[in-house]
């Protein structure tokens, strides 16, 4: 007999999800038939997106690859940096943003990242970002005026809200911004973006930006490539990564609420 766990949500998200809203259950699992295997998860990816997200058993395609996936194709596809622009990351010390920061700067970019915590902060200056600061602490308006006094010309978005509304106040004429995630709205009840005003519609006109979603989904028939490439650049030390791991299936829910109380860096993984 083999007896397989699995978390559920109990309870509908009120606003930030807590604990109470996830109940761990257990199940028999039927026996084995012919041609079939038994598999045993050892490692499981935790992401924003599962906050609101209804992934359906049979539509799995997400595996522990897709945050570097989305750093690089949002990075080289949406944003398309050239040699010598600035580039500003926000959420940079997760997952997808460190990895467009690390690949902005081996385009030859100038990349600012911000991140909220001084352990975070560390971690972007390792990584060689050319500037960096706690978003707690410094607001992102005082930064540009620091670091990109000029504007920018690429912003990679991980967060939305009134931050990408800022960011994106900053682009220079023909800017280009990622909307890769909206973090900031993930516990909100109504995601609707109602804060895009009409002056900033009118400044995309204006201004000729241009303004792109990232689905990474879309680049399926490139994964291999892109996989390969950035394989090359970790054996090469040009592309670091790092995990916060969770020891224990029964972490899975903390490891969750950690991304929305901005305390993980890298990728959050559960090892079972």
């Amino acid at each position: 007999m083999v007896v397989a766990r699995r978390w559920i949500q109990c309870k509908p998200f009120q606003g930030a999800a807590t604990l109470e809203c996830f109940q761990l259950i257990e199940e028999e699992l039927p026996g084995l038939k012919n041609d079939e295997i038994l598999i045993e998860a050892l490692y499981l990816s935790v992401d924003p997106y599962m906050r609101v997200y209804p992934i359906q058993v049979d539509k799995t395609p997400i595996a522990l690859q897709v945050a570097s996936l989305s750093g690089y194709f949002g990075l080289l596809r949406q944003c398309r940096p050239k040699k010598g622009d600035v580039v500003l990351i926000s959420s940079a010390a997760s997952a997808v943003g460190s990895v467009a920061g690390q690949i902005a700067k081996l385009k030859g970019c100038t990349v600012i990242g911000s991140a909220g915590s001084q352990k975070k902060i560390d971690w972007l200056k390792s990584l060689g970002f050319d500037y960096v600061f706690n978003y707690k602490e410094t607001t992102l308006d005082e930064a540009l005026q620091t670091f990109a006094p000029d504007g920018i010309d690429c912003y990679f978005d991980n967060v939305g809200g009134s931050y990408s509304q800022t960011a994106l106040n900053a682009l220079k004429p023909r800017g280009r911004m990622c909307c890769c995630g909206y973090i900031s709205a993930y516990d909100t009840l109504n995601h609707q973006l109602d804060s895009m005003k009409d002056d900033l519609l009118l400044k995309i006109m204006v201004n000729e930006l241009s303004v792109s979603g990232l689905m990474v989904l879309s680049f399926e028939d490139e994964f291999q490539e892109a996989l390969s490439e950035m394989a090359q650049w970790i054996k090469e030390n040009k592309l670091k990564y790092k995990e916060t791991i969770f020891e224990g299936f029964t972490k899975m829910p903390e490891a969750l609420l950690e991304i929305f109380q901005g305390t993980a860096v890298g990728k959050l993984i559960v090892k079972a």
